[in-house]
């Protein structure tokens, strides 16, 4: 079983990305910004998670990361190159280009999940500035076999157990 941590669009904050961080950092093999830090690369407060740069961003951070964890590929960017906001066909199109099993994304500060052609699409939502949803959130998701738990939580750290949903999805 593996866990990874996946967060978007702290937008400055460095104290609450680090209490975040710290909370989980035990408990996950990976972690990840889906861009719109807008931190430098090298803030202590972005240390440790995997980061891409978002339209918001500026410095040295990746457009895209590809990252392998228990057996699936993850495929990271913002979305903003992607036009996320107004379809996600333009990213499914990239995740089978790359063969993802998993693609995590920001740039709409949309908390959402589902599963298209066999591979799941993440937006974690916003850590400051939520739309849709009152909740500033984040994700963590269970790699375990086919199946991967999704357990959503709010940046205080309370579990929002009416969002939690597991998926099955085959191994390629």
């Amino acid at each position: 079983m593996s866990k990874i941590l996946i967060v978007s669009d702290s937008h400055g904050m460095t104290k609450e990305l680090e209490i975040v961080r710290d909370r989980h950092m035990k408990d996950v093999d990976l972690m990840i910004h889906c861009g719109d830090s807008q931190l430098m690369p090298d803030d202590q407060a972005i240390s440790g998670f995997v980061s891409v740069l978002g339209n918001c961003d500026f410095g040295g951070y990746p457009l895209e990361v590809i990252e392998e964890v228990n057996g699936r590929k993850i495929f990271v960017t913002h979305g903003h190159k992607y036009s996320v906001k107004s379809s996600l066909m333009n990213l499914k199109y990239k995740a089978q280009e790359v063969n993802a099993d998993i693609v995590c994304f920001g740039h709409s500060h949309i908390l959402g999940a589902e599963v298209i052609g066999g591979t799941l699409f993440l937006n974690p939502g916003s850590l400051r500035l939520p739309r849709e949803r009152f909740e500033k959130t984040y994700v963590i998701l269970d790699l375990v076999d086919e199946k991967i738990k999704m357990t959503v939580f709010e940046l205080n750290g309370r579990e929002v157990v009416d969002l939690g949903y597991e998926f099955t999805l085959p191994k390629r």
